[in-house]
């Protein structure tokens, strides 16, 4: 791993602040803590966009540059959600008859999406630094990386176990 990703492996455990509040949920104040990620959850469906603008406190210049490579990347990255979901799908609409074949096919669907998708992640990284500071790079890696987290969370909750 190189230096840089090894170092933007280690930024994303530090806390993003706003975002920070609202996903990250306090043991002493859980009913409150649900009610804030079900508000992210929704602020991130109406406008994703808008939640990562908010919390990149870019200046004119670097946003002129940015926003084209995010529009970019979230159109690709579509693409790949609906390789997964399509997997999914195959898995949820099999399910009462998986078989071991069928579980392998899908379960290696699955994966080659995930590898799509972090190879995705490797290209949107040297794409926005080439256009932010380091710091602004890893600050978006990490609310990006936040944002599929709470969206991968709610698609493995509702998803059964093979059987």
């Amino acid at each position: 791993m190189s230096p840089l990703l090894a170092a933007l492996a280690a930024s994303m455990c530090i806390a993003l602040p706003a975002l920070a509040q609202q996903a990250a949920p306090a043991p002493a104040h859980e009913a409150a803590s649900r009610e804030s990620l079900d508000a992210l959850r929704l602020e991130m469906r109406k406008d994703k966009r808008g939640l990562v603008e908010r919390n990149m406190q870019l200046t004119a210049a670097e946003a002129a540059k940015f926003w084209p490579v995010y529009d970019a990347y979230q159109q690709e990255l579509e693409r790949v959600v609906q390789r997964e979901n399509r997997a999914l799908l195959d898995y949820i609409n099999a399910e009462s008859t998986m078989t071991d074949a069928n579980a392998k096919r899908i379960a290696r669907e699955f994966l080659k999406a995930e590898d799509e998708e972090q190879a995705l992640r490797q290209k949107q990284l040297r794409r926005v630094l080439a256009v932010l500071p380091g710091r602004k790079a890893a600050r978006y890696l990490q609310i990006e990386t936040k944002l599929r987290t709470l969206q991968r969370y709610d698609v493995a909750e509702r998803i059964p176990l093979v059987r």
